[in-house]
This record gives C-alpha cells, structure tokens and sequence, in this order.
C-alpha cells in the first residue's frame, strides 16, 4: 500500500492506492495530485488576495470577470443547490461569514446588530450571480465563498487523475472529505470511520465500507462562538442571514459525486433534523444524522445510506 499526504487549503489531504506492476511510483503520483491542489488554490482560496475568485469579490457591483471553466461549474452547483433548498444555502453569504466572526476578513465573533446585518443581507443572494458565456458577472457586490464545494470538488477531481493513471483502488481525501473505490492489497474493502461531535475528543461512531462513492460530512461542532447563553454555528441560513440553532450536530452524506456530497452535507445541516430529513428521504440521498439531545447524540440513517454504505458493519 503506497500512501503519501501534505498541507492544502488550510487543512491536509492524503492519499492512498494499492500499487501493483505498471503503476507509477508515489513521487510522480503526488507531482499530478499537487498540481490539482495548485490550480484549486490559485482559482478558488478565499485566504489568498491573488485568487481567480477573490479577484472577483473584490469587483464592484455590476462587473464580469473571466473565469476557468472549474469556478462556472461550481457556481452552477451552487444555484442549483440554493434553488433546492429555496435560499437556504447559498455560496454567496462571505458578508454574513465576515460579520459574524467566521470569514478571511472577519475581525471579531460576535451577534451583529440589524442595522449591520440588513447591510450585509443586500449583498447575499445567487440571483446576483450570472454567467455570461466564459465570463462571472455580478449585479451587487456580492462575495463567493466556495467553502462548501470546493474541497469534493477537488476531490472528485483527484480521483478522476488517479483512475486515468490506472489507479483503481483507492482512498484520496482532502479537509475530511473523501473518495474510495476498489479494494485494499489484501482485497479488504475501505473502511471509514464517522465519528461522534464531541468538543472534548474524537470518537468513532460507525464504521462503513466505501467502494466508489464520495462521503463528506458538515458539521457546526469545530467552529463556533458562544455569546450570552447562546451558540452561534459557522453555519449560516442564507434567507435569514443568521447561523443555523437547530439540534442537528453534523450530517454525513454518501453520493457517487465527492462534490454533490459536499454540498448536499451542507444543504441538510442548514436544513436541520426535520427538514433536512424530509429532503433528504424525497430526494433518495444517503444521509447519517447525529442530533443533539439532552443525553448527548443521538444518530439516525436511512435507508439510501445503508444501501451506499455496505449495510452496517459495527
């Protein structure tokens, strides 16, 4: 088993693959798997002045930017999921990120006050966003956050490169995200641990057997502050431009797109414990919620989960 990893887009990634005879060696598979992470830092980091998209959310109301075909196909994602879940997700909320604390230019963490938030509210919402052919184009200052999406994005991409090297038997992650496919040497299938949020430590809660398919999990349990009482997730309702309250701790979605997975995990912790499992069952996603409750977690899976994830296996 070859295996190799690094730092990228704040976080890590790493990768491993089952080497057999007429696979390239480990060097020239992180040469082609670094590039990728290249070319998504250059096009998408929100953390880099320079960046393809920060270049752009410095942009002025009514201007268009020529964009690499990556960042159209993700805005599309994006509306595509800021449509399905009538507004709520939204990878134009950066402002909201900001002014709460959580975003690259955010100063403090605290509750904004309405006066504030109304101001930053005028400069979130996809419908601002167009493309014009090869071009991104903005009817207000808004500012897009690929957060979301960026890392199944690549992941998927990571894969992609792996499998046109001849790499079929896999596990590639990057930021938490992941993909597995095939098996391991010892013809064992890859196992991933789902962990329960607890603050104080890092608890596997279910182990599930992954052979092609993207798993991403979002969860409000890292990144959050605490101001009177009150607990204020990274998370944000686009349509109310406040973090999300509800109990659902984290969401972990399986689909055949890292991507999607990505995106979807969001959508349904923005969501919540009810809505978001109403979407999730309408919509066949496989979806594994952890809640909580007064006693602590409590976790619910359906049925599409169990499918994509070989049964339950603990």
């Amino acid at each position: 088993m070859e295996s190799f990893g690094g730092p990228t887009m704040g976080s890590t990634y790493s990768i491993k693959y089952a080497r057999t005879q007429g696979l390239p060696a480990p060097k020239e598979v992180q040469v082609e798997v670094e590039k990728i992470l290249a070319d998504v830092d250059r096009q998408m980091s929100t953390y880099r002045s320079d960046s393809d998209i920060e270049r752009f959310n410095d942009l002025p109301a009514d201007r268009c930017q020529t964009m690499p075909a990556p960042i159209l196909e993700l805005v599309r994602v994006g509306e595509q999921l800021s449509q399905q879940s009538e507004g709520s997700y939204d990878i134009t909320v950066e402002p909201l990120m900001n002014l709460w604390g959580f975003g690259p230019q955010a100063r403090e963490e605290k509750v904004p006050s309405a006066e504030a938030l109304a101001n930053a509210m005028q400069r979130v919402g996809h419908a601002h966003l167009h493309i014009d052919g090869n071009q991104l184009c903005k009817d207000a200052a808004v500012e897009v956050d690929f957060n979301s999406i960026a890392a199944g994005y690549t992941v998927d991409t990571i894969a992609a490169r792996l499998e046109g090297l001849g790499i079929h038997n896999y596990l590639a992650e990057a930021t938490g995200e992941l993909k597995a496919a095939g098996k391991k040497l010892d013809g064992s299938p890859w196992k991933i641990a789902l962990e329960e949020p607890r603050d104080d430590q890092q608890v596997a809660e279910r182990i599930i057997n992954v052979d092609g398919y993207g798993v991403s999990t979002s969860g409000d349990y890292r990144n959050y502050f605490e101001q009177n009482g009150h607990r204020y997730s990274h998370t944000f309702d686009a349509r109310t431009g406040a973090p999300i309250t509800h109990n659902l701790a984290s969401v972990t979605v399986i689909n055949p797109s890292t991507l999607m997975a990505d995106g979807l995990s969001t959508l349904l912790l923005i969501l919540g414990p009810e809505r978001g499992w109403d979407y999730a069952q309408k919509h066949n996603i496989g979806a594994f919620f952890v809640i909580r409750a007064d006693t602590g977690f409590v976790t619910r899976t359906n049925q599409a989960f169990e499918r994509l994830s070989g049964g339950k296996t603990e």
